[in-house]
């Protein structure tokens, strides 16, 4: 399989060349264009249950889609977020990641989507009640509006709510105001999230909800 970003930062899509044989799994609606030689196949994202507690919970699609090549050279699907802004890929080794709700994109079949409680600092902090952790050993593709920036943390962090698209099962998330409560309201920053431990985050340079505030603004 090679895989190559291309469009970063603005407009980032992931190019995918399967090799006979080989499989890609890619969220619902992904798929902007492939080869005729490829199958696609639509099934539950990890079964019935599990697929209703990522729709709900986890901010994914209820079905998944596996492209597979079933012809004797390599075919490319090319695969795309549904916001402009960067993608982010990784290789997991028997390990795992938290993602924001609606983060993920695709990922290669080693690797196994389920939900966790992120907890009610992590709802204050508009991320989520639950947050998507993916696991296992393979490839990983996610992404969010706007750029994307890792920031290693090594004792605590403050993330602007709606910012943090990634982050280690290590750390820690709390929800505080961003000052004192004078300065929290009127500065227009209001509550934020610490961030706390020893691991790697990735922030969004842009949020939706900034976004829509600002055209909400303009009409």
């Amino acid at each position: 399989m090679i895989t190559e970003v291309i469009g970063k930062p603005a407009f980032a899509y992931i190019n995918v060349d399967l090799e006979p044989g080989e499989s890609v799994i890619a969220e619902s609606d992904a798929m902007s264009s492939m080869s005729t030689e490829l199958e696609m196949a639509a099934s539950f994202n990890g079964g019935f249950f599990s697929g209703l507690a990522k729709k709900f919970f986890g901010g994914e699609s209820l079905f998944v889609n596996t492209f597979t090549n079933t012809a004797s050279s390599p075919q490319r699907v090319t695969l795309v977020q549904a916001t402009p802004g960067d993608v982010v890929e990784i290789d997991l080794d028997n390990d795992s990641i938290c993602l924001q709700p609606g983060a993920y994109i695709c990922s290669t079949p080693g690797l196994k989507l389920g939900v966790r409680w992120a907890g009610f600092a992590s709802f204050i902090g508009r991320e989520g009640l639950f947050k998507l952790e993916v696991s296992g050993t393979g490839r990983l593709w996610y992404g969010a509006y706007g750029g994307l920036l890792e920031k290693e943390i090594d004792g605590e962090y403050i993330i602007d709510t709606s910012h943090l698209v990634s982050y280690e099962p290590q750390l820690t998330l709390k929800t505080q105001l961003a000052g004192g409560l004078f300065s929290s309201f009127f500065s227009g920053e209001g509550l934020v999230t610490r961030v706390e431990g020893k691991g790697k985050v990735v922030i969004q340079t842009r949020s939706m909800s900034g976004l829509s505030s600002w055209a909400n603004g303009k009409i």
